[in-house]
């Protein structure tokens, strides 16, 4: 007695691994979407890479290149370092680099160690008035005294001409303090409860159970802030636009640009400069990039906690 078999069912399978690890709800690719795809992201890549070639091509360029180019070179046409070495021979840019770095740096910990403590604070349901701190917070990102009252302020309390005033008048940002405040209210309550049951007071709890399930956050939190302390120049207009030596590699770009006539404090360098090799343009994009370079070597060991740290707490589940 023979058992007839019916077809066999490969459908099913290939279907399976065509989807491959797509969920049940996804329909699969099509060729029109995929090639959308693709043309988007191509675009948006060629926005963000074709600008910084442009600047980095430039910077490298000969007098004539940039001549015959009419300003901004797109191809190479004649490379030189020479711009680079005006540059870094400069005693204002050598200057306002390491002064950049530093305010970077100290304001970064300042904020980070602001933020991190009134976060966390926010963060604990039984802790003194955090409903009150923290509306109080809010408010101060929809109202604000202005530009002037907080130039009164600082100056008022002698905050013109010194280095503090390049730091604290922004060193608080409500809206990191909110993102921290959320990771911490969901730090598991378990892990808290385990710690004060060992004896852990709350700055025990801080440093060893909720700073490092907040690793993530931490980290892009911090790089909100370098970028911030970085770029900033905005405040050196305000409390010190006099004192070129106080200056941060931000400012002196600025001034570069808009004086049109050489690197602040220098004599030889430039527009108008005895060094005929070098072209004003390529000087200034030359800046540029090394206002760019501190930024591109960082980020690379923070891209990581990137993606956890801006999209954790925001999607539930």
């Amino acid at each position: 007695m023979t058992i007839e078999r019916g077809p066999t069912t490969s459908a099913a399978p290939r279907a399976v691994a065509r989807r491959g690890n797509r969920a049940p709800w996804e329909e699969p690719p099509t060729t029109v979407g995929q090639a959308a795809k693709g043309l988007t992201l191509g675009t948006m890549l060629a926005v963000v890479v074709v600008p910084l070639w442009i600047i980095v091509v430039t910077s490298l360029s000969t007098p004539g290149a940039v001549n015959r180019a009419g300003g901004l070179v797109i191809w190479p046409d004649g490379l030189t370092l020479e711009p680079y070495r005006e540059m870094l021979g400069d005693p204002t840019v050598r200057t306002s680099l390491l002064v950049s770095l530093g305010i970077t740096l100290v304001g970064t910990l300042v904020s980070m160690a602001v933020s991190v403590l009134c976060a966390y604070g926010l963060s604990r349901p039984r802790s003194l008035g955090h409903r009150f701190l923290l509306f109080l917070l809010i408010v101060t990102m929809f109202v604000s005294g202005g530009l002037i009252p907080s130039f009164l302020v600082v100056t008022g309390l002698g905050g013109y001409d010194q280095w503090w005033a390049l730091i604290l008048p922004s060193a608080v940002s409500v809206f990191n303090i909110l993102v921290l405040r959320s990771f911490y209210s969901s730090t598991s309550a378990d892990l808290v409860d385990a710690a004060r049951m060992d004896g852990a007071g709350e700055w025990r709890i801080l440093w060893s159970v909720v700073l490092p399930t907040s690793r993530a956050v931490t980290a892009v939190i911090a790089l909100f802030y370098a970028v911030g302390y970085w770029n900033s120049f905005f405040n050196v207009m305000l409390y010190m636009p006099t004192d070129s030596a106080k200056w941060p590699l931000q400012y002196v770009l600025l001034t570069f640009v808009n004086r049109g006539n050489g690197l602040p404090g220098s004599v030889n360098s430039g527009f108008g400069s005895t060094h005929a090799q070098t072209a004003p343009l390529s000087l200034q994009m030359a800046v540029v990039v090394l206002t760019l370079v501190p930024l591109l070597i960082v980020y690379p060991f923070v891209q990581k906690h990137f993606r956890a740290g801006v999209l954790t707490g925001a999607i539930k589940g």
